[in-house]
Parts: C-alpha cells; structure tokens; sequence
C-alpha cells in the first residue's frame, strides 16, 4: 500500500523538522519526505491545517487482560489506543495473573498479534504477584518482549529487594518504571519519599530509573536535583495531573479518584514548570479502566481513569495554548521521549523507519464525549469538557487503523 501526506506541518522532533513538507509511505516505511511530492498513483491524503506526527507513544497502560476483562480487553485498549493517537502502547503487569513470568508476557503478545491494532509492548513485574518480596522471572520475561520493569499500582517496601531489583535491571540494560508511594502515608509526603528512596538506590545500584506519574511539587525539584548530579533518571506526567486539581474534584464523583491523587494548584504549576523546564521529558496517560459500577461509590472505589483518548486534546489545550511547551515540544514528550527510554526504534520518521503516524487537527474545538469513547470503560473526570485539537488519523505500519470525523 503506498499513501502519500500532502500540505501537512510534519512535526518530527527526533529529525529537528517542523515544517510543512509531504511524507510517501511504501510498503509500510517512510519512503520519501520533501516539498511537492509527485502524486504517483497513491492514495492522497489531504493533511492541510494538520500536525503530521511519528506515532504517538503511551508507555504507562493498563489494558487489564488477562483477568480483568469486564474492565478493558487487548482488542479494546488498542483501538481506544488508535483513537487517541497512540501506535505504541506498554501494558503494565498488574493483571490477573500478574505479568510475572515468560508465559503470561507470551499470552500478551500471542493475543495482541491477534486482536491489536497498535503496537502493544508488555512490561514486567518487578516482583512475584506484586507482592514485593521475591524478584519476578524478569530474565524469561525479557527474552520474551519486555522493555521494562515495574511493579506499577504498588511500591516495593522493603529497600533490599529494591536494590537487588535495581541492580538485575542494570545488568540486563533494562529500566526500572517506579510507582512511588508510601502506602503508610497519605499526603504529597507519600511520594516524594519514595522518590527520594529510589533515586538513592538507582545511583547505588547503576539502573535507568523512571518516575511513574510525577504529580507533587518537591517530587518535581527531587528528580530535577537528581537529573543535575548525572543520575540516570527520567519522570513523566499524566494530563490529569497537569489540568485537574483537588478544587476541581467534586466530593463525591469517584471519576475523580485516582493515583496519585488530584493535588494542589502549586503542585499543578511545579509539573508544568518540571515539562517547561525539561525536569519531566514525557507525559503517560496511566490509562485504567473500570466499570461503571466500580465506580459509583467513592469511597469503595478504585483508583483511576481512562487517558489515552483524552490525551491529545488535553496536552494540546493545557500546554500547547497556554504556551507551556512549543508542539514540537509537546510531540516529543509522547514520541521521542519514551522511545529513549525503552530502547524502542520507534518515535521518528526517518527514511526508512516503520510507518506509524499520526495527523492531528489543532485546531478543532469540541467537547469531550465519554460515550464515544473506543475503550470498554467510560471512567473519566472530562466528561463535558471543551478542548482543543483533535486525532484525526492513526497509521501503524503504513496502514490507516483509525479516522477521526472532521
């Protein structure tokens, strides 16, 4: 199949290009990109007005196969995936069973080839059943697909297993993704401890260490100080923590209840200054799904909210807009970024490279609507919300997975 995307502003950070150029994929790579690209019998696509992206990238998902299918499935987060922009996306291991060993990363990457229409990379546990004690088969797991660690949804307590952890990780070049919360505590403290922690034991023991969902202002200047010694550490940012904060939550609409909680205004502006600044390097959705009926009492509620098909419209809308980051900025926060991080040859257009793309319109305004939604689940705080910029196309592999309604 040959597509050829004319007029659009290629936005491509990891090439230093953000300019209207036309981009001809053949045979599901990046062919030929300049000016005035000769028809040549392809299929047009018209990208005037639009951003022409590599990819989007998600490396914090949780898809909740196996085990939890009421919530989400593989086939049905990797269309909310399409959907939302996303051509990569990295499950994270707190499933049911947990992705602990080589034959659960095998059953996600048996059904994904399968059912899936993005890119769908697993992560695995740090530990057997999350349960932080025991170091899970991370070797297995790696020659089976993983690029990272993570014991995400729970910290890993005890310091010594940490270490140990931190110390395989390295050996097997692969990083460690941290949750950081101390579940004795329950104020911004919770955090940054952990963070302080880990950041400690990662310059011991030699891993690339990234923070999980970053959302507290002293955790922000923690990786800052950290990133300034030369320690190995990145962080991202979910949308939510940078739009929402406590004021904003109502007192009893559990939509609003995730993890790390919605904090203060000044800890909302340390993360933006963090993504101005550079301190955080890539924004995650934490997508996590639940069913509706999970979801009606707030104090018997889980923790989270669906993110992937909010993302783009609300990075676009809160960062774009306001100035916080230039789109090239933005776009590599979601492409290049994470890529990096996980040793992934994705996140680019170079000639040559796998044709995953992604077309956004930035300038379409409109009101987020959970009932249209691609995902199983409808937990979101945005519901209503009016934003600006639209997914208007998703390719993976060079072909069209997804098309927005103009």
């Amino acid at each position: 199949m040959r597509l050829l995307i004319k007029n659009g502003r290629l936005i491509d950070p990891a090439n230093n290009i953000d300019e209207q150029l036309d981009i001809l994929l053949e045979n599901g790579t990046v062919a030929e990109i300049g000016s005035q690209i000769s028809d040549c019998g392809c299929e047009i696509i018209d990208a005037t007005g639009m951003w022409v992206t590599p990819g989007l990238i998600d490396m914090h998902v949780h898809l909740r196969d196996p085990g939890l299918l009421h919530k989400e499935t593989i086939a049905t987060g990797a269309k909310s995936a399409a959907a939302g922009g996303f051509t990569t996306i990295c499950c994270m291991p707190n499933t049911d069973p947990v992705v602990d060993a080589k034959n659960v990363v095998e059953y996600i990457n048996d059904t994904a080839a399968r059912d899936a229409i993005v890119n769908i990379i697993p992560i695995g546990s740090i530990t057997w059943g999350l349960m932080g004690e025991e170091l899970s088969d991370i070797n297995g797991m790696k020659d089976a697909g993983i690029l990272a660690i993570s014991d995400d949804g729970k910290t890993v307590d005890n310091p010594a297993v940490l270490k140990a952890a931190m110390e395989y990780a390295a050996s097997l070049n692969l990083p460690m993704l941290s949750h950081c919360e101390d579940s004795r505590l329950c104020g911004a403290e919770a955090e940054e401890i952990i963070i302080a922690r880990d950041i400690i034991l990662a310059r011991v023991a030699g891993v690339r260490l990234h923070i999980c969902h970053i959302s507290t202002a002293e955790g922000v200047e923690l990786v800052r100080a950290a990133r300034a010694k030369g320690i190995a550490i990145t962080a991202e940012v979910c949308p939510h923590h940078f739009t929402l904060t406590y004021e904003d939550m109502p007192s009893s609409d559990a939509n609003f209840k995730m993890s790390p909680p919605l904090r203060s205004r000044k800890d909302r502006d340390a993360v933006l200054n963090g993504l101005k600044d550079g301190t955080i390097t890539v924004i995650a959705t934490d997508h996590a799904p639940h069913h509706e009926d999970e979801k009606k009492d707030f104090e018997t509620a889980p923790n989270g909210i669906i993110g992937m098909e909010t993302a783009v419209p609300l990075c676009i809308s809160q960062l774009v807009e306001t100035g916080v980051l230039t789109p090239s900025e933005m776009v590599a926060t979601m492409t290049v970024s994470p890529a990096k991080i996980l040793g992934l040859d994705k996140g680019h257009l170079s000639l040559g490279a796998i044709a995953d793309i992604t077309i956004i319109d930035p300038n379409a305004s409109h009101r987020i609507d959970k009932n249209a939604f691609h995902s199983l689940s409808r937990n979101t705080p945005f519901h209503g919300r009016k934003v600006t910029g639209r997914v208007m196309l998703t390719i993976v592999g060079g072909e069209i997975v997804y098309k927005g309604a103009r």
